[in-house]
């Protein structure tokens, strides 16, 4: 029985720290890229970190009209439509960011910083669809991650769009959500 309890205390704790499910980014304008950066930390246990961050080492450019899934930091590699190569890891405050191929042992699934961090936020910019011009006023820090790990809204409106931040739990499954329109 003891031995039981331990595997299901393990098994809880694991789940815990499991890599946040699935990070989905619906860019639902009709006349802006998303040019962003996506970000996951451990926000529990008392740390923010391990940091991870997408670094390909230019933002993620996802069209008007367009969803994109990265289920995990390996996987997105093939199956994503916008795939990033390269992620920065940071494992502590004052060290440096160490750059990490999408395949690299300790972010596919089961590796240790993969089990240590969830999706918490992105840094975006919208540009003018199919060109280099910036919307100067639709941009911002977003994300859903609590302080001191992240203090950015979970929405951000403006007069030239809006985006929202939200997390939802389908059993054990755990669903991140950006969504701009």
């Amino acid at each position: 029985m003891k031995k039981l309890l331990l595997l299901l205390g393990i098994c809880s704790v694991s789940s815990a720290y499991a890599q946040g499910g699935t990070l989905i980014i619906q860019n639902l304008t009709s006349n802006y890229d998303f040019h962003g950066t996506i970000y996951a930390n451990n926000n529990v246990g008392g740390g923010c970190y391990p940091l991870v961050i997408s670094k390909d080492p230019d933002p993620i450019i996802i069209p008007p009209g367009t969803i994109v899934k990265y289920e995990n930091y390996r996987d997105q590699y093939s199956f994503s439509g916008y795939p990033i190569s390269t992620w920065d890891v940071i494992l502590g405050a004052g060290s440096p960011a160490s750059p990490r191929p999408w395949n690299h042992g300790s972010l596919v699934p089961g590796g240790v910083i993969s089990n240590n961090t969830k999706w918490s936020m992105s840094k975006f910019q919208m540009y003018h669809a199919g060109t280099s011009v910036p919307e100067t006023y639709f941009n911002g820090d977003i994300g859903g991650t609590a302080a001191p790990c992240n203090t950015a809204p979970d929405t951000v409106t403006t007069s030239w769009g809006s985006a929202k931040w939200f997390t939802i739990t389908s059993g054990t499954d755990v669903y991140t959500y950006l969504i701009i329109q």
